[in-house]
């Protein structure tokens, strides 16, 4: 089988089926394993995306607005990669390729079937894992994977039942979005209370005074699409609103900056990984345990670099 994956999160869990041999081609987001990198990108951003959070926030709803795309499908290599399967998703018309921008951009896929993805909580990713699973033929495989990783978990929330430190998550800066989607779910596993963000339902832009209202013991930034260096560099923003000084988590230096587009805002094999990241901001070092997987920086290191 050959598989075009235009979504990250799908690249992952195809790896961890043990069928990257079935890759051929890749969206220009997917980066892990690294060795995916290598493979040819099938799709990219419509628009500059180096440009400030606040002009791409603009950018995203003009286009919405216009009903202009988002990302361009690179229509005449998918049809040289000759796919058998084609992996997008259809949670969020912003956050990647849905089966919508392959129609749009007229792409002849020859009879190749679409896989449309929709995650919004732990449970929709393992079903993820489960339906990509199903199309390539590793449905046993696809089971494992889900109960290993479903084990994680809940050795996670073992380890960090007790005291639960206030935690916010912001997912975009200029303006505000509190975290949503598995994003709660993965604050409750690790041991937090979310002070603001829905389970399961859609990041939205809220007023940056509520942050100010739940003044959470800790903060995470990991804005969506940022890698850990692009979010670092969000900090001088946030330090424009009259109400950052304030919060405590600033103030006494608890405030961490994440690689927001492979740990916290992608349904794939990074969520584990995530919540370990956050039982480690909340409660430290875990005492046991697989270790943890990625980095996250204070705001004192982060201020030591900007």
């Amino acid at each position: 089988m050959r598989i075009v994956s235009l979504l990250a999160s799908a690249t992952e869990i195809v790896c961890a089926l043990d069928a990257g041999d079935m890759l051929v081609g890749r969206s220009h987001e997917c980066d892990n394993p690294a060795w995916v990198r290598d493979l040819p990108p099938c799709s990219e951003p419509a628009f500059d995306v180096t440009v400030s959070s606040r002009e791409i926030d603009t950018e995203v709803n003009r286009r919405i607005r216009a009903r202009e795309p988002l990302y361009r499908i690179h229509t005449d290599r998918i049809r040289e990669l000759k796919p058998d399967l084609v992996i997008a998703q259809e949670h969020c018309e912003v956050c990647a390729v849905t089966p919508g921008d392959v129609e749009r951009s007229g792409c002849d896929l020859a009879g190749a079937r679409v896989l449309a993805l929709s995650a919004s909580t732990v449970e929709g990713i393992f079903e993820s894992i489960l339906q990509v699973a199903r199309a390539i033929g590793r449905e046993p495989r696809g089971r494992e994977v889900v109960a290993r990783e479903r084990a994680r978990l809940d050795a996670i929330r073992a380890r960090t039942a007790g005291r639960r430190p206030s935690i916010v998550m912001l997912e975009w800066t200029d303006p505000i979005f509190a975290m949503g989607n598995w994003g709660p779910e993965l604050v409750e596993i690790a041991g937090g209370d979310l002070r603001l963000g829905n389970k399961g339902a859609h990041s939205s832009a809220i007023p940056g005074e509520w942050v100010a209202e739940a003044d959470p013991e800790y903060l995470l930034v990991a804005p969506c699409g940022f890698n850990l260096e692009r979010a670092q560099r969000e900090l001088p923003v946030l330090e424009r609103y009259p109400w950052w000084s304030t919060l405590r988590a600033v103030r006494e230096g608890k405030v961490f900056f994440g690689d927001g587009n492979l740990y916290f805002n992608r349904s794939g094999m990074t969520i584990a990984d995530s919540a370990e990241i956050l039982a480690s901001i909340l409660h430290g070092p875990p005492i046991s345990g697989p270790p943890i997987s990625g980095t996250v920086y204070s705001i004192t290191e982060v201020k030591s670099v900007v």
